[in-house]
């Protein structure tokens, strides 16, 4: 089988929140909340107040969560790049 992780980035204009390959990232959508995992098709969508949540590489089980005031997603290539206001 071959790996199932992708990269997500999450940045705020301040710093870079997360960065490291998951498994699973969940986000609030415009249109309501949507997950994204490996080989997703190429997406670019705002955000809305919300958590985003994902679950680290390998080893992760648990969903870490952030809140966020809105921002927007891109998803292309495996690379997931999130820009949002915390």
């Amino acid at each position: 089988m071959g790996r199932k992780e992708f990269h997500l980035v999450i940045v705020s204009p301040e710093r870079t929140l997360y960065e490291g390959d998951v498994r699973a990232v969940i986000l609030p959508g415009e249109l309501g909340k949507f997950e994204v995992l490996k080989d997703h098709a190429p997406v670019i969508s705002s955000l809305t107040a919300g958590e985003v949540k994902f679950r680290e590489g390998r080893t992760g089980t648990e969903f870490q969560t952030l809140q966020i005031q809105g921002g927007f997603v891109q998803v292309k290539d495996n690379q997931v790049s999130v820009c949002v206001e915390t």
